[in-house]
C-alpha cells in the first residue's frame, strides 16, 4: 500500500496569513533567542532576525523567510497553527472540495444521526459492509440523499473505507465512522489546515456524545479518558511523540497522499498503521483540539472492556510492520539506571538514582551552546527525562506488563509496593488532571480495568503471534536531543 510523498509540493511554501503559535511545551529560554521542545526534543537557537519574526510568540507568515522560521517550528514541533486564524481554502465553498466516506455495518439509526449533522453541500459515500439489514440502511442513506456502496462480503472498517476512497474524486476525503456526530464547523476547521502544502492528514479532538438516556460510570470515565480523545494540545503526530497517532472515527485526509488508502488486512489499529506510513513518506499530519467531532461510547462493561482488549491486540501487528515506533517504554541509558535504581528501594536507591541524573544534566549542558541558560536548560532537560521514565515504567507496571507485575507482586515485597505506588500515583494524577465528576474511587477502579484490558489484549496479541516485540521497551544509547 503505497502513499505519495510531499515532494511534489516542495516548491510551494506555506501560504501568507499562515499563523503559527509556539506550543505549551516549549521552553523559552535566553530572552528568546532559544526554544527548546518538541520530538524528539530540540534546542533552537534563533537569530535577531528570527526572534523580530516570533513576536510574543507568534509568527504569521507574510514573506520567504518567514515561511521557512514556520516551517521549522512547525516540522519541529515546538509551534502549532492557530487553526481559528488559518485562512480558508481558496475554493468559494470549501466543502465542496471533500468528500465525506462513512463505513457502516446495520446501526442504521446512528448512520441517520450522523448524515444529519453532514452539512448538505459536502458528498457523501456511505460503503454498507455487508450489513445484515442492508434494506435498513439503504433507506437511510437514500433518505439524506447520500450515494450508497454495498460490499458483497464483509472487508473489514479498512476495506470499507477503502472502497469508498476509490470513488473519491474531490481533492480531500474525510473518513467519519457511523458511531459519530460533527458539527458545523468541524470540517471547514479542519480543511484550513491543508493551507500548509505538506499537511497529508489531519483529525479533531474526539470527545463523548451525551447518552439519550442518560450517562453511567463507563460513559463517565470515557467522557475523561477515552481512548479516542488524544488531550487538549495540538501537535505534530508521529511515532514517539506525545501525540503518537490518530483514530479513525474521523480523519480528514488529502487525497493525493493516501495512495490506496489504509491496509485492507488490519482489522484492528489500520488508523496508526496508516498514520505511521504518512509520516515516513513524508508527510505532516496534525491532531487539532480546537475542533471537537462527538462519539457513542459503549455503555456495558463487556463493550467497553472487549474494546479495550481488542485495541490491544493490534499491538503486534503493529510491531511487525513498525518495528520499534510500538515500543511500550522507551528508555536512555541513564534513565534505565534512574527507575532501576529507584525500584530496587534500597537505602543506595536514591543516590544512585540522584547519580545518574547528575551525569546526564553534565552530559546534556556540554553538548548545549556556551548561553546564559545552558545551565538550566540542561537541568531542566533531565528532569523531563527522569520524569518521563518514571511515568513509563508506571506505565508498563500497570497496563502492559501486568501479568507479571502480578506475580512479581504475590512473591516479592518491593514489586507490589512499586506497583501499588504506581497504580495510586497514576489514578490520582488522571484524576486531577481530567477534572471528571467521577469520585477518585470510581475513576481508580475503571482506569485499572481499561488497563487490565488492554495489556490483556497486548498479551493475547503477543502470544498468538509468537512473538514479544510488542512488550519490550527500546533503550536508545544516542540521545534524541538535537
Amino acid at each position: 500500500m503505497s502513499e505519495s510523498s510531499p515532494a511534489a509540493a516542495s516548491g510551494a511554501r506555506l501560504p501568507d496569513g499562515f499563523v503559527v503559535r509556539l506550543n505549551r511545551r516549549t521552553h523559552v529560554a535566553d530572552d528568546g533567542s532559544t526554544l527548546v521542545g518538541g520530538v524528539p526534543t530540540r534546542v533552537l537557537y534563533l537569530t535577531a532576525a528570527a526572534r523580530t519574526m516570533l513576536s510574543g510568540g507568534r509568527l504569521t507568515v507574510s514573506s520567504a523567510a518567514t515561511a521557512a522560521l514556520a516551517e521549522r517550528l512547525l516540522d519541529a514541533g515546538i509551534a502549532d497553527p492557530v487553526v481559528a486564524e488559518l485562512p480558508d481554502l481558496g475554493a468559494a465553498d470549501p466543502l465542496t472540495a471533500v468528500t465525506v466516506v462513512v463505513p457502516a455495518h446495520d446501526r442504521p439509526e446512528a448512520v441517520a444521526r450522523l448524515l444529519a449533522s453532514i452539512p448538505r453541500s459536502v458528498p457523501v459515500v456511505v460503503v454498507d459492509d455487508h450489513s445484515r439489514n442492508p434494506v435498513a440502511v439503504r433507506r437511510v442513506v437514500e433518505r439524506h440523499g447520500a450515494r450508497l456502496i454495498a460490499l458483497p462480503e464483509n472487508r473489514g472498517p479498512a476495506g470499507a473505507r477503502n472502497a469508498g476512497l476509490a470513488a473519491v474524486t474531490t481533492p480531500f476525503v474525510a473518513f467519519i465512522d457511523s458511531d459519530m456526530v460533527i458539527d458545523a464547523d468541524t470540517l471547514p476547521l479542519l480543511l484550513r489546515h491543508f493551507g500548509d502544502p505538506r499537511v497529508g492528514l489531519v483529525a479533531p479532538r474526539v470527545a463523548g456524545l451525551e447518552p439519550a438516556d442518560g450517562p453511567n460510570w463507563i460513559t463517565r470515565y470515557e467522557a475523561a479518558r477515552s481512548s479516542l480523545d488524544l488531550g487538549a494540545e495540538p501537535a505534530n503526530v508521529r511515532p514517539g511523540a506525545k501525540v503518537s497517532w490518530l483514530p479513525a472515527a474521523c480523519l480528514v485526509a488529502r487525497t493525493a497522499a493516501l495512495g490506496r488508502g489504509f491496509s485492507p488486512g488490519m482489522r484492528v489499529a489500520e488508523d496508526v498503521d496508516l498514520v505511521w506510513r504518512l509520516c515516513e513518506a513524508g508527510w505532516r499530519v496534525r491532531y487539532e483540539p480546537a475542533v471537537e467531532a462527538r462519539h457513542e461510547h459503549r455503555r456495558t462493561v463487556r463493550d467497553w472492556l472487549g474494546r479495550k482488549a481488542y485495541y490491544g491486540t493490534g499491538a503486534d501487528t503493529l510491531a511487525a510492520r513498525h518495528g520499534d515506533a510500538v515500543a511500550p517504554a522507551v528508555y536512555t541509558p541513564w534513565t534505565l539506571v534512574f527507575v532501576g535504581a529507584l525500584l530496587a528501594q534500597r537505602r543506595w536507591s536514591v543516590p544512585v538514582a540522584g547519580a545518574a541524573a547528575v551525569v546526564a544534566a553534565v552530559r546534556i549542558g556540554s553538548r548545549l551552546r556556551a548561553t546564559p541558560d545552558r545551565t538550566r536548560i540542561a537541568v531542566r532537560l533531565t528532569g523531563q527525562g527522569a520524569l518521563a521514565a518514571t511515568a513509563q515504567t508506571a506505565e508498563l507496571l500497570t497496563r502492559h506488563w501486568w501479568p507479571v507485575a502480578l506475580v512479581g507482586s504475590i512473591v516479592s515485597r518491593r514489586v507490589r509496593r512499586a506497583t501499588v505506588v504506581a497504580a495510586v500515583a497514576d489514578a490520582v494524577y488522571e484524576h486531577r488532571r481530567t477534572r471528571t465528576g467521577m469520585g477518585l474511587l470510581s475513576f481508580a477502579l475503571a482506569r485499572r480495568l481499561d488497563d487490565l484490558a488492554y495489556g490483556a489484549g497486548v498479551w493475547w496479541g503477543a502470544l498468538r503471534a509468537r512473538s514479544s516485540r510488542a512488550l519490550r521497551p527500546v533503550v536508545r544509547v544516542r540521545s534524541r536531543i538535537r
